[in-house]
């Protein structure tokens, strides 16, 4: 496993992440997401990564069990809060009221003093952001969060952050966390220059696109049972995806792969890891085989003419329009 920095900062993280969105407290039982944990760690992984909505807050409750026992200053472990967490109308969003009450209930459920990176995980238009970013620099202060990032905020939005956090002296975002995978580039045209700029790194999440990216899904045939496309919380991210156009030029990269003796999975998490401004890539795994498997993509390095290759197999179902990054406009 090799390690990055995150932006500017002196943390290092594992360039390859594990992630438990949809997997832990739901798509997988809890004996089997500690078996993933496992592997991730016998692999190197030393960066994991969560949030207080995935599972109805179960996720992170799997997290803290699997985890626990591990030397807490040999992990490096992220969660995020906006999404819902409960019915009530102060249970969302980024208020100083929901951050502090989310981050309580993150590090008990963690079964942690405190979190290595805290995230918000959409951009809150009903919070004034001097609110949040106040709350987030009180927590680092306080020594429950020791960095602040963002998730799937645009560039206009990092920017607005960065310049009050200066002017009031709040600590600075150090990381974003979007979708990126070589069939979603849409923070390749304003988020990634804005933030090699201002010293923040991207913590990619769906380097394999929802699994279309290891070629299991084929065009004309419904997707295999089980699979991320049937299962209800992740099957609208993967619905776009799945079309004959698309499906069919990611059966065209198999040979590239074999050609460089990778796996489908390996060439994604590796192409992905070319950019780099890219610090981690986020791995999800419903078996340990999977961990390993995805985790060999860690130091490989593809020449220009491997990615040109890519660019021309994959041509015009890239989807590069940053205005695909964007945040509700009410809380949900």
């Amino acid at each position: 496993m090799e390690f990055r920095h995150l932006g500017r900062s002196g943390l290092m993280v594992s360039e390859i992440s594990y992630g438990n969105w949809i997997t832990h407290g739901s798509q997988v039982e809890e004996d089997a997401a500690r078996e993933c944990v496992r592997a991730a760690l016998d692999e190197g992984i030393t960066t994991f990564d969560t949030a207080d909505v995935y599972a109805g807050t179960k996720a992170e409750e799997v997290l803290g069990r699997a985890l626990k026992g591990v030397r807490r200053e040999s992990l490096e472990i992220f969660t995020k809060v906006y999404w819902p967490t409960g019915a009530g109308p102060n249970d969302r969003g980024l208020s100083r009221k929901h951050v502090t009450e989310s981050i309580h209930g993150s590090l008990r459920r963690l079964q942690t003093d405190y979190v290595d990176l805290y995230q918000a995980h959409r951009f809150d238009n009903e919070t004034p952001l001097e609110e949040t970013l106040k709350t987030f620099d009180d927590l680092v202060r306080q020594g429950k969060v020791l960095y602040v990032g963002v998730s799937e905020w645009n560039a206009d939005q990092i920017a607005r952050a960065l310049k009050i956090a200066d002017e009031m002296g709040f600590d600075r975002l150090v990381s974003n966390q979007p979708q990126y995978s070589m069939l979603w580039r849409v923070i390749e045209a304003e988020v990634v220059p804005l933030s090699e700029k201002e010293g923040l790194s991207q913590v990619v999440w769906s380097p394999i696109a929802q699994g279309v990216l290891t070629g299991k899904y084929l065009p004309g045939q419904p997707p295999p049972a089980g699979s991320r496309a049937t299962d209800p919380a992740g099957g609208g991210f993967i619905s776009r995806m799945l079309n004959d156009d698309v499906l069919t030029r990611v059966q065209d990269l198999k040979p590239i792969a074999a050609d460089l003796g990778l796996s489908m999975a390996q060439l994604a998490v590796a192409w992905v890891l070319q950019n780099p401004n890219v610090a981690s890539a986020i791995i999800g795994a419903t078996k340990p085989e999977q961990v390993r498997d995805n985790v060999k993509a860690s130091g490989v390095k593809l020449d220009a003419e491997v990615l040109k290759k890519i660019d021309d197999v994959l041509g015009p179902v890239v989807e590069r329009d940053p205005a695909k990054t964007v945040s509700p406009e009410k809380r949900p």
